[in-house]
């Protein structure tokens, strides 16, 4: 039965997931915290963090660690595959009406209407993590005492590092969790 649950949920996000892995992330996170309560929000941080540093796309890596930390072997399987099923079937009929009807204007309307819903699933997304990186459990706060600084310097170098230097992605990564697991061990 877990298995069965486990493909549904993930089928539901791959479903309704427009504008890759990102976007799915806070369907993730409402099909795992909020309706299966299979996570914690602490758990569902830490399969964000290791699903973004492994290759693959985020939203199949998610899935894959999920049903790992549910079922097992047997759930990452079921997940992987509920996540990716819908994307299969969207995609070869998405094809085939895109060859039929690719010069139409209505098609190229609908493309447009769709990046700014696109935008502001990440954004959520992103605001999400960012919250709960920054003040835990709390969510946002305006209280200066829930505001973890340490994540805060790391975001902040992070960013400023990215934008100044513009390096591998993946080596700002490594460089925060290296700095992260040093200054937290502290």
């Amino acid at each position: 039965m877990i298995l069965l649950r486990l493909y549904w949920s993930f089928f539901i996000v791959g479903l309704f997931s427009f504008g890759g892995g990102y976007a799915a992330l806070p369907l993730i996170q409402e099909q795992v915290i909020g309706v299966n309560s299979w996570l914690t929000q602490a758990e569902f941080m830490d399969i964000l963090t290791i699903s973004q540093v492994t290759p693959g796309p985020i939203a199949i890596n998610a899935s894959t660690f999920v049903g790992i930390k549910v079922a097992g072997i047997p759930g990452a399987v079921a997940a992987t595959a509920g996540c990716i099923t819908p994307s299969c079937i969207i995609v070869l009929i998405l094809a085939a009406l895109y060859n039929r009807f690719k010069g139409l204007s209505l098609v190229h309307g609908i493309i447009k209407v769709l990046r700014p819903a696109v935008v502001a699933l990440i954004a959520s997304s992103d605001l999400s993590i960012l919250a709960a990186a920054l003040f835990g459990t709390a969510g946002f706060s305006f209280s200066l005492s829930d505001l973890d600084f340490a994540a805060l310097g790391l975001f902040a170098a992070g960013l400023f590092t990215m934008r100044k230097f513009r390096p591998d992605p993946i080596f700002v990564m490594l460089g925060a969790g290296i700095i992260g697991v040093i200054v937290y061990a502290i």
